[in-house]
């Protein structure tokens, strides 16, 4: 068998008319017949290109609203013979099958239909049978079959044949079957997934994930290993969607920590003020609000401005000139935000190693979706953590409430500990974070670290007093002793948010009392590993 294989016949049956008509005239040029289907061949024959219909390989009309059209040996039969055996050559003669040497298709939009909230009955309708059959039969055939699969490779397949004198080689058949199979993989994925919300099936038997490609990476967490960027299809604003202005590409852990910054500020609404993130190894080192943008900042970077230096910038409304240029008075790795002032992207042209991302809006931390994990032998699957806590939702558990300030403040804590990794603890003050201690084994060490942290700002902003002196404090999980709550009050906190759930709950809320703090219980958890 040789390695080149020549193209005669192309059936072409494509949703995504994206490139079609150059296509089809490029391969008419090259005395490739056309043969297609339905509204792909209404459109060839109006840019004036001779076709074949499909129906006239098959001798059956397209039937059943276009739902049986292809699914006939006069088609899988060209797609699957053996252009080398003589008994499939022979059956092809014997029932007048012809071959098919190129297979264009692209599938139904069923990821966009179900994307814009379809209707069960419409997303169904919108499940593509032939397509995949189609795509199947010629990519396990592609010793003497080429099939096509994206628009994005409509000037390779060109490519190739002007190189190859019309026939296509081995290599680059394999190379569009594996893209084909992956094609109709993560079709059924976006399929199966969509059904098991549709059914409310939590915990299907089977789960599968796909993604597109978007970059492939110069290394992942560290230089020896190997990683790519995939986009999974959705269209939440974020690291994935976004639009980058400048500066070089980004890395595995720069997407990692963007992400991480971008979903914490969009805890905070525009409408309630300007908000900063700062992140570093995808954890708060500052987050903030502020009367501007630029103050926002400010008092976010004061929290810790050592963990500050080569982070990543979140903030949850444009980005104009004043923030920029204080943004630019440290090395910042990226920032991101849902829009940018020219002034403000014209300044930071300045800095080529300054990243700059926009999203075009807000991620809705209340909107549902999937989290996943790979483990050993598996992966762990469960809902996003889009839990969210109101003023009416808390329990005040002490002889002492909190203050308005002190419970505006409870909730900013709240919002940030839900992203900050376990054992978290915040202490906040006024709209702004003044420690934060993460990933400790244990909660009163992540407590100290935290007001550690705060004396040090301290010394380096000149304060007489440490910035956690009538704070309060947020806690991911209970305190399971009364240790780290007193630890917290020696720093001086003044009240508490904790989910609260702990066999020693009577023992915690003796210890505040005694200490003059207030707390409160949300009945929820924040773990974040």
């Amino acid at each position: 068998m040789t390695d080149l294989a020549p193209l005669k016949r192309a059936l072409i049956s494509v949703s995504d008319k994206t490139g079609l008509i150059d296509l089809a005239k490029a391969l008419a040029a090259r005395k490739v017949e056309l043969v297609s289907t339905g509204g792909t061949a209404r459109a060839l024959r109006e840019a004036g290109l001779a076709v074949q219909d499909v129906s006239d390989l098959t001798g059956f009309p397209e039937m059943m609203d276009g739902r049986v059209k292809t699914l006939h040996p006069g088609v899988h039969g060209g797609l699957l013979a053996l252009r080398n055996d003589e008994a499939h050559v022979g059956a092809m003669v014997a029932h007048g099958i012809k071959a098919i040497d190129l297979l264009v298709v692209n599938l139904y939009p069923f990821e966009e239909t179900v994307a814009r909230g379809a209707h069960y009955a419409e997303a169904i309708e919108n499940i593509d049978i032939g397509g995949p059959a189609m795509i199947r039969a010629a990519a396990k055939n592609h010793d003497f079959v080429t099939v096509v699969t994206d628009p994005e490779d409509y000037l390779p397949l060109l490519s190739e044949l002007d190189a190859q004198d019309g026939k296509t080689r081995l290599a680059f058949r394999r190379k569009q079957a594996q893209r084909a199979y992956a094609r109709t993989a993560a079709y059924d994925a976006a399929v199966s997934t969509w059904m098991a919300g549709a059914i409310d099936d939590a915990a299907p038997r089977r789960r599968a994930f796909a993604g597109t490609l978007a970059q492939t990476l110069r290394y992942g967490e560290n230089p020896h290993q190997a990683a790519a960027f995939y986009r999974d299809g959705s269209d939440r604003p974020g690291v994935a969607t976004a639009v980058q202005h400048q500066g070089k590409e980004l890395s595995y852990n720069n997407i990692n920590d963007t992400d991480a910054a971008f979903e914490l500020v969009s805890e905070f609404l525009p409408s309630d003020g300007p908000a900063c993130a700062i992140i570093k190894h995808a954890n708060p080192c500052g987050v903030a609000r502020g009367a501007t943008l630029a103050e926002a900042y400010a008092r976010a970077y004061d929290c810790d401005r050592t963990s500050a230096f080569g982070g990543i910038i979140a903030l949850n409304m444009k980005l104009d000139l004043d923030t920029a240029k204080a943004i630019t008075g440290i090395f910042t790795e990226v920032v991101i935000a849902p829009a940018a002032d020219q002034a403000a992207i014209d300044h930071f042209a300045t800095k080529k190693n300054l990243r700059l991302l926009t999203t075009k809006g807000l991620a809705n931390p209340a909107l549902g979706g999937l989290a996943f994990k790979q483990v050993s032998g598996g992966f762990l699957v469960q809902d996003r953590d889009n839990g969210m806590i109101g003023p009416d939702d808390l329990k005040v558990v002490t002889k002492r409430a909190p203050s308005d300030a002190e419970l505006a403040d409870l909730l900013f804590a709240w919002k940030v500990a839900k992203h900050v990794k376990s054992n978290a603890i915040i202490y906040v003050k006024d709209g702004a974070t003044v420690g934060v201690g993460a990933g400790q084994m244990s909660r009163v060490d992540s407590t100290r670290i935290a007001a550690r942290k705060a004396q040090d700002m301290a010394e380096v902003l000149g304060l007489d007093t440490t910035p956690t002196e009538g704070s309060v404090v947020a806690s991911d999980a209970f305190f399971p002793f009364s240790d780290g709550l007193l630890t917290a009050a020696a720093a001086g906190a003044r009240a508490i948010i904790q989910p609260g759930g702990s066999m020693r709950d009577d023992e915690v809320i003796a210890a505040a009392d005694k200490a003059g703090l207030a707390m409160v219980f949300t009945g929820q958890r924040h773990f974040r590993h």
